[in-house]
C-alpha cells in the first residue's frame, strides 16, 4: 500500500519524466492547502493556543504593530462572551455556522438599497475561519474558501473552542489582536477583569475598531454601548449562551 503511495506520488510530481506535470501539481498543492492542512491544523489548534494568524504575519512583515496575548476561556470576563454574543451572532449556539435567517435579511436590505454596501452576515463560526486561515481580501473566491472552512471549524471544534479562538483572535484595532491586549491597552485591566460596561464597548467598536475608540466613546459608540448591555444581558436571560457553558 505505501508503495503504491509513493507511486502515485511521484507521477504527480514527476509525471513520466519528459516533461513537468505543473497542472498536476498546481491541482495536488491546492488539494494539500484546501483539504488536509486545514484538518491538521484545527486538530492541533482545539487542544493548544492559535500562535498568529495572516493579518498578524502581515502586519509584522510590513512593520505594523502586533500585541497578541492568548488567554484560556475561563481568563476571559464572561460579560465580553455574552457581549458579543449578543451584538455579533444571537443564534451562535443552534446554528451550524451559517445563519441564514440573517443572510436572507442582508440580501433583501440590499434588493431595496442596491447601491449600498452588502450588510455583512458573518457569524462568529464563519469569522474565526476567515481570520485563522485566510488574509482580508475581498473576492468571492476568498468567501467560497471561507464557507469551506466554516464548515471544518464547526465540524472539529466545539462551541466553547470557537468563541474563545474569536475572542483571542479578533482585530480590536490599533494593533490590538485578542481580549487580552484590547483590554490591556484601552483599560488597563486585564481581560478577566472587564466591566460589563467595558465589555460591550468592546463588542460595540468591533465592525470599526480601528475608527472607533472603546476608551474615549463619541456620542455612537456611548449609545450603541447602551444597547449591547441591553443584548448581552438577554443573551444571560435567554440562556443564548447555553453551548459554551460547562
Amino acid at each position: 500500500m505505501i508503495g503504491k503511495l509513493r507511486a502515485f506520488a511521484r507521477w504527480i510530481w514527476g509525471g513520466d519524466g519528459t516533461h513537468t506535470p505543473w497542472l498536476r501539481r498546481i491541482a495536488a498543492l491546492l488539494f494539500i492547502f484546501l483539504v488536509p492542512a486545514p484538518i491538521f491544523l484545527l486538530l492541533i489548534f482545539r487542544f493548544i493556543p492559535v500562535p498568529g494568524t495572516p493579518q498578524m504575519l502581515l502586519d509584522l512583515v510590513t512593520f505594523q504593530p502586533v500585541h497578541y496575548s492568548w488567554r484560556a476561556y475561563d481568563e476571559i470576563s464572561p460579560n465580553l462572551a455574552r457581549a458579543v454574543i449578543g451584538s455579533e451572532d444571537q443564534d451562535f449556539c443552534n446554528h451550524h455556522g451559517f445563519d441564514f435567517n440573517d443572510i436572507d435579511q442582508a440580501l433583501k436590505q440590499h434588493e431595496r438599497h442596491p447601491h449600498r454596501r452588502l450588510r455583512g452576515a458573518s457569524t462568529i463560526s464563519q469569522q474565526v475561519a476567515r481570520t485563522l486561515f485566510l488574509l482580508p481580501v475581498r473576492s468571492w473566491v476568498r468567501k467560497g474558501a471561507e464557507a469551506y472552512l466554516t464548515v471544518l471549524v464547526e465540524a472539529l471544534w466545539p462551541k466553547k473552542r470557537i468563541l474563545t479562538a474569536y475572542l483571542n483572535l479578533v482585530d480590536w484595532g490599533h494593533g490590538n489582536f485578542g481580549a487580552e491586549a484590547a483590554s490591556e491597552a484601552y483599560f488597563n485591566v486585564p481581560a478577566s477583569m472587564l466591566s460589563k460596561a467595558q465589555a460591550a464597548r468592546l463588542a460595540t467598536v468591533l465592525p470599526n475598531p480601528d475608527h472607533w475608540r472603546a476608551s474615549r466613546p463619541g456620542p455612537y459608540v456611548a449609545s450603541r454601548t447602551e444597547t449591547v448591555m441591553d443584548r448581552a444581558w438577554e443573551v444571560t436571560r435567554d440562556g443564548l449562551d447555553w453551548c459554551v457553558k460547562d
